[in-house]
């Protein structure tokens, strides 16, 4: 796999995009804590940006199946480009229409690059090395976020805003260029069963249902995404409401930075975890897990607790998302993988709409403890009911092909 060049262009590009987009993130929190006293407000403003990437959900899954993935990936990068004049405009005006707008462009060139991207890892590497290149993937990403972060927070001490969505633009500039440089032979890799005639034909999402009744493990799997979302959903609002609560701006970074770090060690080890292992109740562990870290955020007004809990919450995550992406990539065929990937990306888009909405409610109303039992207790019962479903039906699970017998 190592020896692969796409495999180092995908990795390096998605390391200098990273540090881009998460220097952007920190300047967005910047901007909304200037501009958007209410956490609800300021929740609504990223609904309007996750709501574009989701009406554009069925449209990038047709196109992803019916062009190559490299100029999908291409045209995406440069929908990032354009998107961050959006920002310079807000900045200038002091303006959250700009920012809107900014954010819809960004999540619908979001919706695009990362179904593209998911459907394209399995055509650059080897079915075996794929739990391995996930798991590398995701630690390059969130190495990009931890330094970005902490980047970012350096930056906003010496420099403006304006400066650091300047170095946003870079990165994402230089994404583009790397994109360009993958070799792909894209006809021949991602189309074992089908022709290019037969690809420009694929149909909807309507096409995906029958596919995934005989894929009982790929819907668990679904179904168990929704734990952590309740908690990456409001992710960046519970850091806001955090340091206020404790009243210490520094802790933002420091909870990006143990999130990111626990995060990685889960997803280094993660090969050697799964290995001989069932991995449906790898998935249950991980849930019940992230299910524990939303309680503990009920100590959250504690600054070590807060910490232990974004770090525990990294590790569950770092385990889970490798293993995620495996089972889809390898489980749902090839041709399929366009449309799978953006229905699984519109799907955790509208439950992140939902968990956003609601945490941002829930901020402005019972504050951020109290939340935290509600979001656990939730997450405690889904893990808990699937599992007993999981345990009556054990055999439809482990033997997904034998979808009759159901």
């Amino acid at each position: 796999m190592w020896k692969n060049r796409n495999v180092w262009i995908i990795l390096s590009g998605e390391f200098i995009a990273g540090l881009g987009l998460w220097t952007g993130i920190i300047g967005n929190l910047e901007f909304m804590q200037q501009y958007v006293p209410s956490d609800f407000h300021k929740s609504l403003i990223l609904f309007a940006g996750l709501l574009a990437g989701v009406l554009m959900g069925p449209l990038a899954g047709r196109v992803i199946d019916t062009y190559k993935k490299k100029t999908v990936l291409l045209y995406a990068s440069f929908g990032r480009l354009v998107s961050v004049c959006f920002m310079f405009l807000a900045i200038e005006f002091g303006s959250i229409w700009w920012m809107v707008l900014f954010m819809v462009c960004l999540q619908i060139s979001a919706a695009f690059y990362f179904p593209a991207l998911q459907s394209l890892i399995p055509i650059v590497v080897k079915e075996k090395d794929l739990m391995q290149m996930n798991g590398v993937h995701m630690n390059v990403g969130t190495i990009a976020r931890v330094l970005g972060t902490a980047l970012a927070g350096a930056m906003l001490v010496v420099m403006s805003l304006y400066s650091l969505y300047i170095s946003s633009m870079i990165a994402y500039a230089f994404l583009m260029v790397s994109t360009f440089l993958l070799k792909i032979d894209e006809e021949v890799a991602s189309l074992p069963s089908t022709n290019i005639g037969a690809k420009r034909k694929s149909g909807g999402f309507k096409e995906i249902i029958p596919v995934l009744r005989g894929l009982p493990i790929v819907i668990t799997v679904l179904i168990l995404t929704i734990v952590p979302t309740l908690f990456i959903g409001g992710f960046n609002l519970m850091v806001i409401n955090i340091s206020e609560l404790q009243d210490d701006s520094t802790i933002k970074g420091l909870l990006y930075a143990a999130e990111g770090i626990c995060f990685m060690t889960g997803a280094f080890i993660v090969k050697r975890i799964t290995e001989g292992r069932n991995q449906v109740n790898l998935m249950f562990l991980f849930t019940f897990g992230i299910a524990i870290s939303q309680l503990l955020l009920y100590f959250s007004d504690i600054r070590i607790m807060s910490l232990l809990t974004f770090g525990f919450f990294g590790l569950c995550l770092g385990f889970f998302f490798p293993i995620a992406s495996t089972i889809f990539q390898t489980k749902v065929p090839r041709e399929y993988h366009g449309r799978f990937f953006s229905f699984r990306n519109m799907l955790d888009r509208v439950m992140f709409q939902v968990v956003l909405l609601g945490t941002g409610l829930l901020l402005d109303t019972v504050g951020l403890q109290k939340m935290a039992l509600i979001f656990g207790v939730i997450s405690l019962l889904l893990v808990v009911i699937y599992y007993l479903k999981h345990i009556k039906s054990k055999h439809i699970l482990e033997n997904p092909t034998i979808n009759h017998e159901a």
